[in-house]
């Protein structure tokens, strides 16, 4: 690859790994006051909610990957804005029987799993502008909305929490902070909006169906990455399950802090022209990254009870198998990400079938912190294996950026090409 695409590609990792820390820094800073101020069952209730929230917002991380897929095609602004729209509306309706199923599934209060799952429609609005953002490669714009939005769902959440509100009025207070982010990041795409292109010979329009392919994939990867989390309460107890859902931070934390990787290699993930080629490159630095985050995660295990409490230290040895869990779950997302970039959703079959697995063994065998925790790592690394080799051997990807939709038509064109000579190639001899 010329350099200078090497730089360009490290100017917007760096540009969204900036954003993104600020982000994730918000993000688990929060998790910092929650676990000393409101106890560990509270914390609980508070940090599963947090993780059903994002389970209701699946659909605007797939919203974000297909309209930055379609703004690479060359889809229309207007459109894809008019499906940000409806997406927003329908996350809005699965709100209603989504209350009763998490409070059942986690043991919360009413007032409380309403006032987590607020935030996911917002999450949406604000996915649909990121997703323009990343499609068209404005990428330090990217990066502002990311740390923008970070810092605007987490600063009201700790001011709350700091005046002694509960797991409730925190969660609320978040959610206010995300619908203010929403009207900012669209109004960072009105003023960088980039240029359109026009759309591809053989692309496929935009529409909701587009958005519920790329949502099962991305609701089994959130899924896959929060299910020990969401079940903890009821395997472990309430105790145990704070316990659990500190060592979850960690999990998450792997999982996303590689997310700036995904975020600007998924454009060329996109084009069929650097697929292949760019999800290699994207495997090895993630996993890379994450073997790196794995063994610092060892190393800061025994600091848990001295900056939260003396009620975390079963963590301290097994800290790093939470680590462990996110950044395999990384690798994976990698994979899942291409998937929905080349309209292959299907692979997501082999994390559904581990998912199931991993259901099981929690019913039967998880009746602790680390078999519950051992049980997370095992499942994400099966599901992970699996996938990452049936994406690079089943489909090695080709170069085909413009099919013909008529083959004897070109046939007969590459017959007069190969006849008449190669016009760039008789350039290039003159240029010599």
């Amino acid at each position: 690859m010329p350099e200078t695409s090497q730089r360009s590609i490290a100017a917007s990792v760096g540009w969204v790994t900036a954003g993104s820390m600020v982000a994730n820094i918000c993000a688990y800073l929060v998790h910092v006051p929650a676990g000393r101020w409101l106890g560990a069952s509270a914390y609980g209730e508070f940090a599963v909610l947090m993780a059903a929230m994002l389970v209701l917002a699946v659909p605007a991380m797939a919203l974000q990957a297909v309209v930055a897929r379609d703004v690479v095609h060359g889809r229309s602004i207007p459109e894809l804005v008019r499906l940000t729209a409806l997406v927003t509306a329908v996350v809005a309706a699965l709100m209603v029987p989504a209350v009763p199923l998490f409070m059942w599934l986690a043991d919360t209060g009413f007032t409380t799993t309403v006032a987590g799952l607020a935030a996911a429609p917002v999450l949406v609005l604000i996915a649909g502008a990121q997703g323009v953002l990343q499609g068209g490669r404005a990428f330090p714009a990217l990066a502002t909305v990311l740390a923008g939005v970070g810092v605007l769902r987490s600063v009201p959440v700790v001011i709350a929490l700091a005046f002694g509100a509960g797991a409730g009025t925190g969660l609320a207070a978040g959610t206010v902070g995300a619908a203010v982010a929403a009207g900012a990041a669209w109004c960072v795409v009105r003023v960088g909006q980039p240029p359109s292109t026009s759309p591809r010979p053989g692309d496929r329009g935009t529409g909701a169906v587009s958005v519920i392919r790329a949502s099962q994939v991305q609701f089994v990867l959130v899924v896959a990455v929060s299910l020990d989390l969401l079940v903890s309460r009821g395997v472990l107890g309430a105790d145990d399950a704070g316990v659990y859902a500190l060592g979850a931070v960690a999990t998450k934390a792997a999982f996303w802090l590689p997310q700036a990787i995904g975020v600007v290699f998924y454009p060329a993930l996109a084009d069929p022209t650097t697929s292949r080629r760019s999800l290699g490159r994207a495997l090895r630095v993630v996993a890379l990254v994450g073997a790196v985050l794995t063994v610092g995660a060892g190393v800061v295990g025994p600091l848990v009870p001295l900056v939260f409490s003396d009620e975390y230290r079963p963590l301290v040895p097994i800290l790093w198998i939470f680590a462990f869990t996110g950044s395999t779950s990384a690798v994976l997302q990698v994979a899942l990400l291409w998937a929905i970039a080349r309209d292959r959703t299907r692979v997501a079959l082999f994390t559904w079938t581990a998912l199931a697995a991993e259901g099981i063994l929690i019913v039967t065998v998880a009746d602790s912190v680390v078999g519950l925790a051992l049980v997370a790592a095992s499942s994400a690394t099966v599901a992970t294996l699996a996938t990452v080799l049936w994406v690079w051997w089943a489909h090695p990807g080709r170069v085909d950026p413009c099919p013909a939709t008529d083959p004897d038509q070109a046939r007969s064109s590459a017959r007069s090409s190969t006849a008449a000579g190669s016009p760039s190639d008789g350039s290039r001899r003159h240029s010599q």
